[in-house]
């Protein structure tokens, strides 16, 4: 019940729930009081045309995905740990596992691997049942990392995680296992913030390798960089919408977690 009621309540405070629970007041305003009405479509107007501006994207996704920058050269570990969320089902029509967005995190893992950097790599990630169906995350990920080039008897799987606490909590089982201590937690820049915190809350000794940044320094200098960047950066956009929320969603789940005591 837990899982999902965090999948769902939080849904009522990104900009398009709240902007949906504007407009029900604003039907039903029309119907008590039309007078006011205006106020909630006003309300939920400003709410989609702030979370689609360019800049409340940037800065927001900016603010998760700079506070754990990459080294210029990553040090070895014992193992890399890959969350889960970077694939889809081989489900048809699909041929294959397919990757979603967040794909990058199986690639740079598997570049990882292959310069040494551990000698195992751990899939964690299960799915949910009533998000989908198919084969765990884990043995997803295990498929494409063969692909890639990491041998089957270098990949370890966790199957059963469907949230990133019990990520933590499955893999630190693993790793008091297998011996090992370090690892390298490959996640997209934007989770990064929360996955190292809970991991080293488990006490693991977790190095962050984040992947699939959204935000470049390009990007930043693109959106300043012409009077046509700035109007198209006012104008509203729904993948804009889509990324802010996602960073909300991060901002938001830290604030369970710490409810839970979970960082």
């Amino acid at each position: 019940m837990f899982l999902f009621l965090s999948k769902l309540l939080p849904l009522f405070i990104y900009p398009l729930g709240i902007a949906c629970v504007l407009m029900i007041v604003a039907l039903v305003l029309l119907w008590k009081r039309p007078r006011w009405a205006a106020v909630p479509i006003v309300l939920a107007l400003i709410a989609l045309l702030v979370g689609s501006n360019g800049w409340v994207e940037n800065s927001l996704l900016r603010s998760l995905e700079w506070q754990n920058l990459p080294p210029a050269e990553l040090p070895t570990a014992e193992a890399i740990v890959i969350l889960g969320g970077a694939t889809k089902s081989a489900s048809p029509p699909r041929p294959s596992v397919d990757l979603s967005e967040e794909g990058d995190r199986v690639f740079y893992g598997a570049q990882l691997y292959r310069e040494g950097k551990a000698p195992v790599v751990i899939a964690s990630g299960g799915r949910i049942d009533w998000r989908g169906s198919g084969a765990p995350e884990s043995a997803d990920m295990a498929v494409i990392l063969e692909t890639l080039g990491v041998p089957k008897s270098a990949i370890l799987q966790d199957p059963s995680s469907l949230n990133t606490y019990e990520n933590a909590v499955n893999v630190r089982q693993i790793l008091e296992k297998q011996g090992i201590r370090r690892v390298l937690l490959v996640t997209s820049a934007m989770h990064m913030p929360r996955s190292l915190l809970i991991f080293k809350r488990q006490g693991i000794q977790a190095i962050p390798a984040p992947t699939d940044f959204l935000v470049t320094e390009a990007d930043l200098l693109e959106s300043n960089r012409s009077l046509q960047a700035r109007i198209l950066n006012v104008l509203p956009d729904a993948e804009r919408l889509h990324r802010s929320t996602r960073a909300l969603k991060e901002y938001i789940g830290t604030g369970i977690y710490r409810l839970k005591g979970w960082l």
